[in-house]
């Protein structure tokens, strides 16, 4: 198992789009307001599209929107957050308990050769004993 020291560094380079994100909005409040006309929608990318929603913060001019290469950018934002999310939920994938989908444990059993089997000589069956009368037979003779 490995050790990561690094717990302060990743957690300052994992949140750092959420922290000039909400550093934006405290410094420029106007902007943010012009940006968006309702407060969902920050929130929301705040929680979910962080690096998205800074870069359409910067990008937003107002009465023009975003347009030209702007859109290019705002893509790439996109990918990024889609990268980040897919590369957390890749290296937390051995924390998944074993017996459900997608689970690390689930992927080393079907990698592994299955046991051999050992072999064993069958014998034939014993041939069936020969079935009784229907009706008791007297032993006596007449």
């Amino acid at each position: 198992m490995r050790s990561n020291n690094s717990g302060c560094m990743t957690a300052l380079v994992a949140s750092f789009s959420r922290i000039v994100l909400l550093f934006y909005w405290i410094a420029r409040p106007v902007q943010m307001n012009a940006t968006f006309n309702t407060f969902i929608l920050p929130c929301l990318g705040f929680l979910f599209l962080p690096f998205t929603t800074l870069m359409y913060v910067l990008l937003w001019t107002p009465k023009v929107g975003i347009q030209g290469l702007d859109w290019l950018w705002l893509f790439l934002a996109v990918i990024i957050d889609l990268a980040s999310i897919a590369g957390a939920g890749a290296a937390n994938r051995n924390r998944i308990p074993a017996g459900y989908p997608g689970s690390y444990a689930e992927k080393e059993l079907a990698a592994a050769p299955a046991p051999a089997q050992p072999t064993t000589v069958t014998q034939p069956a014993p041939a069936p004993a020969p079935a009784a009368p229907d009706k008791p037979t007297d032993s006596k003779p007449q």
